[in-house]
């Protein structure tokens, strides 16, 4: 059969999310966005696809993300554009444009696609949430995003996560230590992996972040970042620490986390799940882009800001064993025998009173209805036959317990659940 005759399918690196699923989801997104409010921060929704100098410019052109997995593409209008990688860049371009009173603090929810090798929690269009905080530079604001994170992550039920914490330095103390790192990497050149082997002088601290032998070897005895930091970028880091320390999150000093991203500057952080095998274990990270809002055109700025992979959330959800919340079930199940007239109103007035109610469809029989009924989870059928209908009347059929069932006026029934709330 050819490829035309074959019914279509989700493209490769992508996937459905389909009830109850979906329901995950939803809560996932529904506790981030109440969490991220208690914050201070509001909803930002930007395009998926953005002028592809905007990632361009903000994440590196000589990055992989931009080099490799970035969706690029030519519009009809001949515009270049990309489908969004990640998150930050988009948000900082939203700010520069419409310029917001700062301090100004954004959450969002969105799509990102990256054409990579699809695996386990790691898919070319793949979901996160995040925030970003554009407008200070004080330590404290490092301390409440990575703190907001942090209790959303544990507050989801985690407990083999762990922070990992770095300063990058900024504009004055890194290009110094950038050149030590560059010059021990060109000393032992041919004991890279390929790939760096090649690209290392472009950026020599994405050799840092190398997951290769080769590259952890030669890397091992390099100096640290944190030896080279200027006053006020040590200032910095300590505060951060110290916070982190008064709040009681417990973080580990990696000084090979540099992030993906050119635009990182001082602190970075990640959050790594021990139930997930391997190096891709990461759930996720973030940290500071002072100079980020300048490249896209904007006034100086500083920002911070983290992204947590959905996906990759609930899969460290499941190794850890974490049972997901099952959707609730609904309140009660309308069984109509005499048409549907019936049920349609009764169940509009239900669901106006605030309740899930379901019923059937297509003039099903009894039997078939209260099967129905049974596997929706309600603990109530409310059925309506010939005699009830009659005399505007229902049946209230309690499906968890034992042959209960009485008949009222609809009437009664609607005021007795404006009332009490409870149906039955």
């Amino acid at each position: 059969m050819s490829d035309d005759n074959q019914a279509p399918r989700a493209p490769t690196g992508t996937h459905d999310v389909l009830p109850p699923e979906s329901w995950r989801w939803q809560r996932f997104v529904d506790d981030f966005a109440r969490r991220a409010d208690r914050f201070g921060f509001g909803m930002v929704h930007t395009p998926i696809f953005e002028d592809a100098r905007v990632f361009r410019r903000g994440i590196g052109d000589e990055s992989e993300v931009v080099g490799k997995e970035m969706y690029e593409f030519e519009d009809r209008g001949g515009r270049q554009l990309a489908l969004r990688p990640e998150g930050t860049a988009s948000i900082v371009r939203a700010f520069v444009q419409h310029r917001p009173a700062t301090p100004w603090r954004a959450w969002y929810v969105t799509p990102s696609f990256r054409y990579e090798r699809p695996q386990a929690g790691r898919y070319r269009q793949h979901h996160q949430v995040g925030v970003e905080a554009l407008g200070s530079e004080d330590p404290d604001v490092d301390v409440e995003v990575i703190s907001l994170a942090w209790g959303f992550l544990t507050g989801l039920g985690l407990d083999q996560v762990t922070l990992q914490l770095n300063s990058m330095g900024c504009a004055t103390c890194r290009p110094a230590y950038v050149d030590e790192l560059r010059n021990l990497l060109a000393s032992r050149v041919d004991e890279l992996c390929d790939e760096h082997a090649e690209r290392y002088a472009i950026n020599p601290l994405r050799v840092l972040d190398c997951k290769k032998a080769p590259c952890i070897a030669v890397t091992e005895d390099a100096p640290k970042i944190a030896e080279a930091l200027c006053e006020s970028c040590r200032g910095h880091h300590d505060r951060v620490r110290v916070g982190l320390v008064d709040l009681g999150i417990d973080f580990v000093e990696n000084p090979r986390l540099v992030r993906g991203f050119d635009y990182y500057t001082r602190t970075t952080f990640e959050f790594s799940s021990g139930a997930l095998e391997g190096a891709q274990n990461a759930v996720g990270g973030g940290g500071r882009y002072d100079g980020l809002v300048e490249m896209l055109g904007g006034p100086p700025t500083p920002g911070i800001g983290f992204g947590i992979g959905i996906e990759r959330a609930l899969l460290a959800l499941d190794a850890e064993g974490v049972p997901p919340e099952l959707p609730p079930v609904p309140s009660a199940f309308v069984v109509d025998l005499t048409g549907g007239e019936a049920a349609r109103a009764i169940v509009a007035r239900l669901r106006g009173l605030g309740h899930k109610v379901e019923r059937a469809y297509d003039g099903r029989s009894m039997k078939s209805q209260m099967k129905a009924a049974d596997r929706s989870g309600a603990p109530v059928a409310l059925i309506i036959g010939a005699e009830e209908a009659a005399t505007g009347s229902v049946t209230i059929r309690m499906l968890r317990q034992e042959a209960e069932q009485r008949t009222v006026a609809v009437d009664a029934l609607l005021a007795d659940v404006e009332t009490t709330g409870v149906i039955g």
